[in-house]
């Protein structure tokens, strides 16, 4: 095979990669990562089974491209613009409004990916559990990274960042939750909750 032809192939088999698991991360997010099969996404997408087997070869290997694939496609939705603002109080109240609007217009049609599959593999250990709770630690340091400064700089009170980062991410779970239930209202009150710990020092 010449040089060109092997790069044709690789490239073939990236974009290939690439549709699989995007495929694969709005099936997880609806039927959880343990739902997947090679069989399932090869009649989803009208491809050999044995094609697919061959990119990523196990199950296992299989749901851990697709949990990163997902957090590459939340990062986009979500933190990256928030980059845009300065630390502290301004990003993370951005943070939380691309959050909501992730869930609220989801990006995934499941809602949040984390929500349907972190209850199914926290009792499993293995790659895909560890993957996954790598993942939501990053979310959280993120959020706790942002009310430190905040409270460094006097934009909010001083209290135990990891605790309030810990309470805003059951908050906005929990409002994922009510969102897939069809209880809009929950928006609302996660932000009124979420502002409270945003206050100005008094």
């Amino acid at each position: 095979m010449s040089e060109v032809a092997h790069d044709r192939r690789l490239l073939r088999g990236a974009q290939s990669r690439r549709t699989i698991v995007r495929h694969a991360v709005d099936v997880a997010s609806l039927d959880g990562l343990d739902g997947l099969s090679f069989g399932r996404l090869a009649t989803d997408l009208g491809v050999s089974k044995g094609g697919i087997q061959t990119l990523f070869g196990t199950k296992e290997n299989l749901q851990v491209a697709v949990a990163e694939a997902a957090r590459e496609a939340f990062e986009e939705a979500v933190t990256r613009p928030a980059r845009a603002q300065p630390p502290g109080a301004a990003r993370l109240c951005v943070l939380v409004d691309r959050w909501i609007a992730y869930a609220e217009e989801p990006l995934f049609p499941g809602g949040c990916f984390w929500a349907a599959n972190l209850p199914v593999f926290d009792s499993q250990p293995g790659p895909v559990r560890d993957t996954l709770a790598r993942q939501q630690r990053a979310w959280r340091g993120l959020i706790a990274a942002e009310l430190r400064h905040a409270a460094d700089t006097g934009e909010i009170a001083a209290f135990d960042a990891d605790l309030v980062a810990f309470q805003i991410d059951a908050v906005l779970t929990a409002t994922n939750t009510a969102l897939r239930l069809g209880d809009d209202s929950t928006v609302d009150t996660a932000r009124r909750i979420i502002n409270g710990f945003l206050a100005p020092p008094g």
